[in-house]
């Protein structure tokens, strides 16, 4: 199967019929933020549901227009050191190989790429390369984009290549929705299984970071996908943000941890979703979603709950790691300074709080109380 890939309203409609106003409303949405898709994942769609979570993964919905958020909301551009490389942490690089995704989530935090005529994103990686070369406190690079994916298989084979030939690049990672969006690109491309399996060493290995959002995208022909790639040699986790309507109850979340660590596919991080323009209306409140994930993993084994809970701020990966009744807990997993690495913090509880910078910003009698972690 060769799904069809749709990208524009019209399309949609011929599809599956909407009606005249979700027309007029999706048409004014993709006038900013544009829509893609295909035949494949928009079957798993129940379009009697006007709340279906899967159709709003990836369906505009006129709520994308509300006002707030910021095209970059972690600052990536503070970290680009080329066109299409980012280095925020020490030990990680990070390849932007294109601005094409499987389909658009409409909760993406990178969406600007699909929407500037700006391209941060390079065709010609030889320089990145080179750097990640020189750098040689980077152990482990994250293929991202868009969806690595969704370039053609001779193209990922001689970065692959490359990066396997640098002796101090141990782990390739490879971020991509493909799994759930169309798995028919893994099933379909023998190449791309040979290719990875080749440069996805005993020593040396190449972990796919799969986005499984909502169970109902775990589909049989999603587990065939899964199960090509770990026979070649790929190991995979997945992350997720948590979205108001898609999985933001702990019912969903226990059903999505289970059944991916059944499949062993162990979740890795669960993200607060980033408060970039248009998705205010996915954003749920941290101690919601903190309250949510609590709840989830009480019916999870220890497989199933291994991922941490963060933020991914422009100063670094923050895990909320506990919450009183009056105060909650936070630490840097991950910082772009590394003397904050395992920084301790302290604030007051705020329970419309959606971002760091809401504790921060809110402040006032109450100092964070900081200290250190070994």
């Amino acid at each position: 199967m060769i799904p069809k890939y749709l990208t524009s309203v019209s399309e949609l409609d011929n599809l599956v019929g909407l009606s005249p106003k979700d027309r007029k409303e999706m048409e004014t949405v993709t006038d900013l933020f544009p829509f893609r898709a295909n035949e494949y994942y928009l079957s798993l769609i129940d379009w009697k549901d006007g709340h279906d979570p899967v159709r709003r993964i990836v369906i505009p919905d006129i709520q994308e227009l509300k006002d707030g958020g910021s095209a970059d909301p972690s600052h990536e551009q503070d970290y680009t050191k080329k066109p299409g490389l980012q280095h925020k942490y020490d030990q990680t690089g990070l390849l932007l190989l294109t601005d094409v995704c499987g389909g658009i989530c409409r909760f993406c935090f990178r969406k600007r790429l699909f929407m500037s005529c700006k391209r941060e994103t390079v065709r010609d990686v030889s320089d990145n390369i080179e750097y990640i070369r020189e750098h040689k406190e980077i152990t482990n690079v994250l293929l991202t984009g868009g969806d690595p994916l969704t370039l053609a298989t001779r193209q990922i084979e001689p970065i692959l290549k490359e990066l396997r030939e640098i002796e101090h690049v141990n782990i390739i990672r490879i971020g991509s929705k493909m799994l759930a969006y169309n798995p028919y690109r893994i099933l379909n491309d023998p190449e791309l299984l040979a290719v990875l399996s080749r440069y996805s060493t005993p020593e040396k290995r190449i972990y796919l970071m799969a986005h499984f959002n909502h169970p109902r995208e775990l589909t049989a022909v999603s587990m065939q996908a899964a199960e090509a790639l770990r026979n070649a040699g790929v190991i995979l986790v997945n992350q997720t943000p948590i979205l108001d309507g898609v999985n933001n109850d702990p019912a969903t979340l226990t059903t999505l941890f289970r059944r991916l660590s059944f499949a062993g596919i162990p979740p890795y991080y669960v993200f607060q979703c980033r408060p970039t323009t248009g998705n205010r209306s996915f954003q749920v409140p941290v101690e919601q979603s903190y309250e949510c994930l609590q709840k989830s993993w009480q019916a999870c084994s220890g497989l199933a709950k291994r991922a941490r809970f963060v933020m991914s701020h422009a100063t670094g990966k923050i895990e909320i790691v506990g919450k009183t009744a009056s105060h909650i807990f936070m630490r840097y997993h991950q910082s772009a300074d590394p003397a904050d690495i395992g920084k301790f913090m302290v604030f007051k509880t705020n329970p419309v709080a959606r971002w760091f910078d809401d504790y921060r910003h809110a402040l006032t009698d109450f100092e964070p109380k900081k200290m250190w972690l070994f």
